[in-house]
């Protein structure tokens, strides 16, 4: 909301006493306030006060059903970042009523009879200090605006460059971009259904396409070899892991660090025969070992030029007779557990025909 000039401040007035309301109307009108809202039933407040969003009220103590402590309660309790601000009209000033009421959230007191020009004093000035504080908090809720646009513009940016580089890997080794798209949401459900927040597995989701980027280091000659690797070429190859990692390393960003992550443990193995560290058990990180079966899975499954895709129901049975040595058993439990929702993934991004 913005800022207002003063003559058009809404000024909310509570009493119980109907002659003291027309009299508060009466003075605050001939100085160029609109009328202001007058409520004489304390019962009415919050929701009359829900309705007009006062700038300023004017507030009596004692009167039946809620006095005016159990009213700036109700208002306390709302939490509104622009409560205005509370001006206690009571013939009770001593010390221990002004504490409460100051406690409660009152800003000023005003003494039975009141002085007329220095209420309409105090009106003016906790009106000025409201409007600058409403005027603040739209400046704020602005630039709040401004950086959470901007925010997402970087990230827009940042998962751009982060896909792209994923592609890049997918030229070089005769895969497509579907490949990627697939295994990043099959991990993301998996990840799901093992307990991580929406915010984690929207994290894996964008981190897993580029398991495989370290592929980019690999000589043509060993990574488009259409037959099976020697030992020394294969030793080549499984350098991929560690050349991943090495590209997406030494980042502040959460999303390349778990990139990184994954690109040097996702060719680990349950039982410790993998590579390229050799790591066994919970040693390898959690989003490797969701990514490994998400990976396999679809690897197996998808057509490439030089072998068929396997049976869906034969690579089910892969993930599942490898639980405990090829793949953490848990996650492959919860792989089983999924399985409807993979399948949905795989037809919904399916290759074209």
């Amino acid at each position: 909301m913005s800022s207002k000039p003063m003559e058009l401040a809404r000024i909310l007035v509570v009493d119980d006493e109907p002659a003291n309301l027309k009299l508060l109307e009466k003075l605050l009108t001939s100085q160029g306030y609109p009328a202001p809202v007058l409520v004489q039933d304390s019962r009415e407040v919050l929701q009359r006060y829900q309705q007009v969003r006062p700038d300023l009220i004017l507030l009596d103590i004692n009167m039946p059903h809620l006095d005016g402590y159990q009213i700036m309660e109700q208002l306390k309790a709302l939490n509104d970042p622009l409560l205005p601000p509370i001006v206690v009209l009571t013939a009770q000033l001593g010390r221990e009523h002004m504490v409460k009421a100051l406690a409660l959230g009152a800003r000023d007191f005003v003494g039975k009879p009141f002085d007329r020009v220095e209420l309409l004093m105090r009106v003016r000035n906790l009106l000025d200090a409201q409007r600058a504080h409403r005027l603040l908090h739209d400046q704020k809720a602005a630039l709040e605006e401004m950086v959470r646009v901007r925010t997402e513009d970087l990230n827009r940016t940042r998962l751009q460059v982060v896909h792209r580089l994923g592609r890049a890997a997918e030229y070089r080794d005769n895969e497509t971009g579907l490949h990627t798209i697939r295994m990043s949401h099959y991990a993301a459900r998996l990840a799901q259904s093992l307990g991580w927040s929406t915010a984690d597995c929207e994290l894996l989701l964008h981190a897993s396409p580029m398991h495989d980027v370290g592929k980019i280091g690999i000589p043509d000659a060993v990574l488009l070899k259409p037959g099976k690797f020697e030992p020394h070429e294969w030793e080549i190859m499984k350098t991929h892991a560690e050349i991943g990692a090495h590209i997406l390393g030494d980042s502040d960003s959460d999303l390349l660090q778990l990139a990184s992550t994954i690109a040097r443990s996702h060719h680990e193995k349950w039982d410790g025969s993998g590579y390229p560290q050799g790591l066994a058990g919970e040693a390898i990180p959690l989003a490797g070992r969701i990514v490994a079966v998400a990976d396999v899975f679809d690897a197996l499954t998808s057509s490439r030029p030089y072998k068929k895709a396997w049976p869906v129901e034969e690579a089910v049975k892969l993930i599942r007779d490898g639980a405990g040595s090829h793949f953490d058993p848990t996650v492959a439990a919860h792989f089983q557990q999924c399985l409807p929702d993979i399948l949905a993934i795989r037809e919904r991004f399916k290759e074209p025909d």
